[in-house]
């Protein structure tokens, strides 16, 4: 079954993603930059969901950069998911190499049919 790491500070955030996902995905959690790096490392999952603000040593931003620069994990699909709404932000994470963007309030259906045109 298909990895997908989901990783967000607010633990009703991972929940729906997780209940929305869960049936068809093998899912993951993690609720800081740190913790979804060394996730990222130890399952290799095939997208990861990740916000951008989140407490801590390194912002979703900043593992957005880990990902993409590793030879081992840059072609792990990251998307997004974000209350920072402005255009400028949106793309910042996409020259960084986010597969993604979608803000928060999102539609879990919208990044349901993300994940399964772009995983399976």
């Amino acid at each position: 079954m298909t990895t997908i790491l989901i990783v967000d500070d607010h633990s009703d955030i991972r929940r729906l993603l997780s209940i929305t996902l869960g049936k068809e995905f093998n899912i993951i959690e993690a609720e800081d930059g740190v913790s979804a790096l060394e996730a990222v490392r130890h399952h290799r999952p095939k997208a990861v969901l990740l916000d951008v603000m989140m407490p801590g040593e390194m912002d979703g931003l900043q593992v957005l950069d880990a990902i993409k620069k590793d030879r081992a994990t840059r072609d792990t699909l990251v998307a997004m998911v974000t209350a920072r709404g402005q255009v400028a932000d949106g793309d910042d994470a996409r020259k960084r190499g986010a597969d993604a963007y979608f803000i928060k309030p999102f539609s879990p259906l919208q990044v349901v049919a993300w994940i399964r045109s772009h995983v399976k």
